[in-house]
């Protein structure tokens, strides 16, 4: 019988290595990938780590020095990076069964071969994922997720493993320092909260955690927390998530984005509120489910003057569970009417689907039936913007697309800056790549 293991691929700097595929002048320079209307740093390249550059830093308060340095910023370009990662889920599938799909950047596989097979499938799946689609993997291996997501960094951080690392040969050769060198932020499901409580206790590492007593700690913390101790220990107990791979959310659909501008008029609320609730009831749609609440949200910028700073939200209970765009865009811009501060400058907003139910399971009393989209008007718009591509129509304002590629909403001034977009070369006919021939 096989020894059970789980495999953890993890693509190395995945939005970065995704700007590369079809850039190859950016090989071996320093690339970073910014946040929403290129606010922040989201995704560094090994050599712009090496510069010192941290994630989550503003990218106006390094730019000058960072482009000095050779630096070359580039803005989220998501659709290129669900379809690479699209394409690199499957190579992967071909390889092993059992597959996870974790984010869009790293699955979990469950090899049923011995473990000198394993290791062979994985530099294979390694080197194909290369070659196919452009972008380099790190695997690691073990007999629980949590130890894989260990033996999956020592990988990325030890080149000389050949991007395949085994946690047995790691502990073999390290012992107790291997778990010793990796810090208590860095496991896996550990936050930033819990990593503050648990510092306090004097739990500093890997090995700190692994051992402390796990009934203690789930009456102390969690079950979850205790889980990770037992994984730690090689016990594994975190089960696969049936529903990982068609992405279904169980509980809470969420659409946010960062307006350019600021927006300082409900009419224009209105407008970004409407654009949001029909890209979540799109999801909603995709998955098969109803909703039963609309939430609204928004909120002014934390580093504005002092006291200025405003955020609130706001809930609207539907008569009846909904999956119709007319009715959930009503109720998120129903929601902060009267209640958002008119002369407030709002950098931020968000619409929330809650009391997610499965549409063809939903039964209730006769005459309390849901408020499905009879008349297929979501349907339609689903069809007409794969056709003619992104808000190329919608409810309302929701249907007036802005020139240029860059903007993905409407033509409004509030919506996302992406000044620095390569080319969605996958996915649009218009931006595909060029090779040319000597």
């Amino acid at each position: 019988m096989a020894e059970p293991l789980k495999v953890l691929a993890d693509a190395n700097s995945f939005f970065a290595s995704c700007e590369r595929v079809f850039d190859p002048k950016l090989a071996n320079k320093p690339v970073v990938v910014l946040s929403n209307n290129d606010g922040c740093v989201v995704a560094r390249s090994a050599e712009a780590k090496q510069l010192g550059i941290k994630e989550g830093t503003p990218w106006f308060s390094i730019r000058d020095e960072a482009q000095r340095a050779g630096v070359v910023a580039r803005s989220s370009n998501y659709e290129l990076y669900a379809s690479l990662s699209a394409r690199m889920i499957s190579v992967m599938s071909r390889f092993m069964p059992g597959q996870e799909i974790y984010s869009i950047d790293e699955c979990f596989l469950s090899p049923t071969t011995d473990t000198a097979q394993t290791v062979h499938a994985s530099a294979a799946m390694r080197k194909a994922v290369l070659e196919g689609v452009g972008v380099p993997v790190s695997i690691g291996i073990a007999p629980t997720k949590t130890l894989a997501k260990v033996a999956n960094h020592w990988a990325k951080r030890h080149p000389s493993s050949g991007g395949v690392s085994l946690w047995s040969d790691i502990e073999t050769q390290y012992g107790d320092a291997a778990l010793a060198s990796v810090p208590i932020n860095d496991i896996w499901g550990v936050g930033r909260r819990l990593t503050r409580k648990l510092q306090a206790m004097g739990i500093l590492t890997a090995l700190d955690l692994r051992r402390q007593d796990p009934v203690t700690i789930r009456h102390r913390f969690s079950i979850t927390l205790e889980r990770t101790v037992l994984e730690l220990k090689g016990i594994a107990c975190i089960v696969d998530d049936a529903s990982a791979n068609d992405g279904k959310r169980k509980s809470e659909i969420l659409c946010s984005r960062m307006f350019s501008t600021p927006i300082t008029d409900m009419t224009q609320m209105d407008q970004a509120l409407s654009v949001y609730a029909q890209k979540a009831c799109r999801r909603l749609r995709r998955q098969s489910s109803l909703c039963s609440y609309v939430s609204a949200f928004c909120a002014t910028s934390p580093f504005g003057p002092e006291n200025s700073y405003q955020s609130f939200h706001a809930t609207t209970t539907l008569r009846d569970p909904s999956d119709d765009p007319l009715v959930i865009a009503k109720a998120a811009c129903q929601a902060i009417r009267g209640k958002a501060d008119p002369h407030a400058r709002y950098i931020r907003a968000g619409v929330l689907l809650l009391g997610l139910q499965d549409a063809k399971n939903f039964t209730t009393l006769h005459g309390f039936e849901a408020k499905r989209d009879t008349h297929d008007l979501g349907a339609v718009i689903d069809t007409v913007n794969k056709k003619f591509g992104t808000s190329r129509v919608g409810i309302g304002y929701g249907g007036i697309r802005g020139e240029g590629r860059g903007d993905e909403d409407t033509g409004a001034a509030w919506t996302m800056r992406r000044e620095m977009l390569s080319p969605r070369c996958t996915t649009r006919w218009d931006e595909m790549a060029i090779a040319h021939a000597d």
